[in-house]
């Protein structure tokens, strides 16, 4: 009789390998694992971790790239929208875990899965992303989370790891990381409290670069093409080297504090230098081609769907709405931006773009003009207080 086929969400750390073994062992499935890489694992990475699969006794692993496709239909759009979440996070882990909980539940429906697993505890909101695109996606499988639902400590797991003969070394890292393209997250015993910033030694790359420079962003429709004097037809890869620049300045350092799905507050460090600049340099560039209603309606439409992104919900139909109208405002956003980084900080020294609404052909702000006249704004003032006017003589008469 054929085993029942289970797909786990494996990422080759202690709770994903302590479901294989229970899984297996335990419930008797078949087990396919799957790692979905956004950007955040190296070639040897990514072998280490399928060997340590096959050794934990997978009938079958697979690595799914999703690099690309992370960039075109998820990443593309924060930066069209310039979101950050509070207006501080870039989503870097809320927009990845969705995006891989996605892929993973695919995978699952491709393969003919009876059942669909992963390792999140009860305490945050990963089990809430992986729950949501394995209900949506593939609704007909079992959803199986050991951790949760057996309420298990890091302790108990590698007993219960070591009494299986897996006699990996488990040492608890002081500080966890989650690398991935849009950033990477810090979390410690700082960021479990509300007073303590994370201290230097936490943070991934480590400060090396003293001495600022000045950059040039250039961005094709709202996309990143160039940076500092180097092309790229794949934006990915622009953001990798602006990366490579600017996180040995300690750029883009800071500790979020946000809402979680479960309704509780929380804080995570993290260190996404390339994402900040980006958004700032991108949205500085909107401040300049884009009318001002384009601004506006932007900045609402943008803080839903990051906000949407966040609570796992990348699947929901009105987001593809969301993003037909970030990419239809993109045409004019095309031109260069100056940027200079320092020690811990950046600032945009400014823009270059055919499209700059700024144009001398109109007028200069504050000193001329070559549009209209003094008349012509007279009138316009007239008019544009005349409402407001009636209200304060109507207000006097009946006071």
């Amino acid at each position: 009789m054929s085993q029942p086929k289970v797909v786990l969400a494996f990422s080759g750390g202690l709770d994903t390998s302590f479901c294989v073994k229970y899984l297996a062992e335990d419930k008797g499935y078949e087990v396919h694992s799957v790692l979905v890489d956004t950007g955040g694992f190296s070639e040897e990475d990514l072998k280490t971790i399928e060997a340590n699969a096959y050794a934990l006794g997978v009938k079958h692993h697979a690595t799914i790239s999703k690099t690309a496709d992370y960039y075109n239909d998820c990443i593309k759009y924060l930066i069209f929208g310039n979101v950050l979440k509070n207006n501080t996070y870039p989503l870097s882990v809320s927009a990845e875990r969705v995006f891989q909980a996605v892929a993973v539940a695919e995978y699952a429906k491709e393969i003919g899965a009876s059942a669909i697993a992963h390792g999140s505890t009860g305490a945050g909101n990963d089990q809430v992303r992986f729950d949501m695109a394995f209900r949506i996606i593939i609704p007909e499988a079992e959803i199986i989370t050991p951790i949760r639902d057996l309420k298990l400590s890091r302790e108990a797991e590698i007993e219960y790891l070591t009494k299986k003969g897996v006699g990996r070394e488990w040492a608890k890292a002081a500080y966890s990381i989650n690398k991935g393209l849009w950033g990477t997250s810090v979390g410690g015993k700082e960021t479990l409290t509300s007073e303590k910033y994370l201290p230097e030694e936490a943070w991934p790359t480590q400060v090396s670069k003293t001495v600022p420079e000045t950059i040039t962003l250039e961005f094709v429709a709202g996309e990143l093409k160039g940076v500092a004097g180097e092309s790229f037809e794949n934006p990915v890869e622009a953001i990798q080297k602006l990366a490579a620049i600017a996180q040995p300045f300690g750029i883009g350092r800071d500790i979020h504090v946000g809402d979680t799905i479960i309704g509780i507050k929380g804080r995570v460090g993290f260190e996404a230098a390339a994402p900040l600049i980006i958004i700032k340099a991108h949205h500085t560039l909107e401040k300049h081609v884009l009318s001002e209603q384009q601004l506006y309606w932007k900045e609402q439409l943008s803080n839903w769907y990051g906000s949407l992104l966040h609570k796992g919900q990348f699947v929901e139909p009105v987001m593809r709405n969301i993003e037909a109208f970030l990419a239809d405002t993109q045409p004019h956003v095309t031109g260069k931006v100056h940027v200079h980084l320092a020690p811990y900080r950046f600032y945009v020294e400014g823009i270059e773009s055919p499209f700059d609404l700024m144009s001398s052909k109109f007028g200069s702000y504050g000193e001329m003009n070559n549009a209209w006249t003094g008349d012509d704004v007279r009138g316009f003032s007239k008019v544009a207080s005349n409402q407001v006017m009636i209200y304060q003589k109507v207000s006097e008469s009946n006071n």
